[in-house]
């Protein structure tokens, strides 16, 4: 296969490739264990990246038609001599933009299409250009479909379980809050302050703030705080005018408190900090659980909001 096939462009660029395009070339034979007619490759049904931005395509595009494919793309091979994208999309389609007619690409042996969408997933995170509710659905779909939990999700991506738990909790936001997210008016640092605030209401309201302003991630936090002592004070009130009447507290014998000891060590194990049971009646009382950082907090939300119920 002729070299100038993949820095065809424009012009004499078509004819003569230049030499930068000749040493990218020669960088993907030496990785690359084949080269692929582009008319051959069908989509990847499991990709996981949704966005494509023009810009970006262009850009690669150009780069090229000036260097070639430096990075071959990995191809799943199927019934019938043609094959399935597992990863590299962007290139595929800036490569048949360019003018290319093959591609360099690895062949590897996927054995069903649940490793598949395992691989897609994988690779499109590790190259940390999804934007966060692209990744965030992608832990999701390795959790839901690949039977995967956080802990082997963040050890197959190389990240800290914290960092996968507060991309999941992104898929509890308002749809608008998502689609900002998507469309990058918004970054990670904005959606975690935002997620503090305990109802969506308050959500929405600084979020809206935040766009009108360009605030800060900073500011939004110090936003978010305020927004949630305000959930707080108005959910206090609710209840106290929905109970009529503060609950009173009463005398507890000691055999009851012993009763609720095995629950409070129990819940103790489960939840890995420290927690009390507080008996006020016979009837009412309280659960206090300790959280110790940020991490912590965001550790033990996470495990009593994915509580089921039986």
């Amino acid at each position: 296969m002729s070299k100038s096939k993949f820095t065809l462009g424009r012009g004499l660029g078509a004819l003569i490739p230049s030499e930068s395009a000749q040493e990218g070339v020669r960088e993907a034979e030496t990785r690359a264990n084949a080269f692929i007619s582009l008319e051959h490759i069908s989509p990847n049904p499991f990709q996981p990246r949704k966005d494509f931005t023009h810009e970006a395509l262009h850009e690669l595009v150009e780069s090229i038609r000036e260097h070639g494919v430096i990075q071959p793309v990995t191809l799943r091979s199927i019934p019938g001599g043609t094959y399935q994208l597992v990863s590299g999309e962007r290139r595929v389609r800036a490569s048949r933009e360019a003018g290319l007619s093959e591609i360099p690409a690895f062949i590897i042996d996927v054995p069903n299409d649940l490793k598949m969408l395992e691989l897609a997933i994988v690779e499109n995170v590790q190259r940390e250009d999804l934007n966060p509710m692209e990744e965030a659905e992608s832990y999701d779909r390795l959790i839901r479909e690949c039977g995967l939990r956080q802990d082997e999700v963040a050890e197959r991506i190389s990240k800290d379980r914290t960092t996968v738990s507060n991309f999941l909790r992104l898929l509890k936001l308002p749809a608008e809050i998502q689609e900002s997210l998507r469309k990058g008016e918004l970054g990670m640092g904005h959606a975690k302050a935002i997620m503090a605030i305990p109802d969506t209401i308050h959500q929405v309201a600084v979020w809206r703030s935040a766009i009108q302003e360009g605030s800060s991630v900073r500011k939004l936090e110090e936003i978010a705080r305020k927004a949630a002592t305000e959930s707080a004070v108005t959910n206090g009130n609710t209840h106290r005018k929905k109970s009529g009447r503060p609950m009173k507290h009463v005398a507890v014998s000691d055999e009851q408190v012993a009763e609720l000891l095995p629950l409070e060590n129990t819940l103790k194990q489960k939840l890995g900090t420290q927690v009390r049971i507080r008996q006020k009646n016979a009837q009412q009382g309280e659960i206090a659980i300790e959280f110790y950082s940020g991490d912590d907090l965001e550790r033990l939300s996470e495990m009593l909001m994915n509580i089921k119920e039986e």
